[in-house]
């Protein structure tokens, strides 16, 4: 991840699958970038990003959130002992998730979706930035293959770039 504290700077992030996360406080003029993917979601990411934006003397009032687009769930699927240890490191209650409440005992149902988009949304409201002040956009990288770059859809090393200035 990337911060700006000066105007007239631009911050560039790449992903492919993953999710560029662009945070703008609207008062005090600092941007941060971030690339978020799973891993970043389990080391908490957002959350850190967000505490050195108030070290800068960003409020969580002022922060506008942009999630770029990402792999959709339905092409983001783990095995279920992998999205039960994703939950953990996140800190969810298994138990009361409905992928697991309902596949406890189906075998014929392996493969589990990860929503990366909401798993980050979680995050920015649990780390109080106002659900009005974040934007997800609904377009799969792996789905658009005319207008994204997608690792799992063709294992390429393209990227699609996102940036906010200052």
């Amino acid at each position: 991840g990337l911060i700006a504290d000066n105007l007239n700077q631009n911050l560039w992030i790449y992903t492919a699958d993953c999710m560029p996360i662009l945070f703008a406080d609207k008062k005090n003029k600092i941007v941060a970038a971030i690339h978020c993917g799973r891993a970043g979601l389990e080391q908490k990411i957002i959350f850190n990003v967000i505490t050195k934006l108030e070290k800068l003397n960003s409020k969580r009032e002022n922060l506008i959130v942009a999630i770029g687009p990402s792999i959709s769930k339905d092409n983001y699927l783990f095995e279920q002992s992998d999205f039960l240890n994703f939950l953990k490191k996140i800190n969810m209650d298994t138990s009361l998730h409905p992928l697991i409440k309902n596949n406890k005992k189906s075998k014929s149902r392996r493969l589990l979706p990860i929503d990366l988009n909401f798993f980050a949304y979680l995050q920015l409201i649990n780390s109080n930035i106002p659900a009005e002040n974040i934007e997800i956009s609904n377009k799969c990288t792996f789905l658009n293959h005319n207008e994204f770059h997608s690792w799992r859809r063709s294992k390429t090393q393209k990227r699609q770039w996102s940036f906010i200035s200052s």
